[in-house]
């Protein structure tokens, strides 16, 4: 499995976006398609909410990279 780290700079930040700032996905919207397949997942359950205030402490899943959100 892959770990990386995202360094929040803000109260939370958008799942979709995160998908994107993390390197995983071109744009937001390709975020929101990762999303919609059922594909991530926050702190250990399946995320569906394209928009989902993922906030530092969390940890997202998608495939076999995992991001620590600080």
């Amino acid at each position: 499995m892959q770990k990386t780290t995202f360094e929040l700079t803000s109260e939370f930040v958008e799942l979709n976006q995160l998908l994107k700032l993390a390197g995983l996905c071109d744009s937001g919207g390709a975020g929101k398609n990762i999303v919609a397949s059922g594909a991530v997942s926050v702190d250990g359950k399946q995320e569906l909410r394209k928009t989902a205030k993922i906030r530092t402490g969390q940890t997202v899943r998608v495939g076999d990279v995992q991001i620590s959100v600080e």
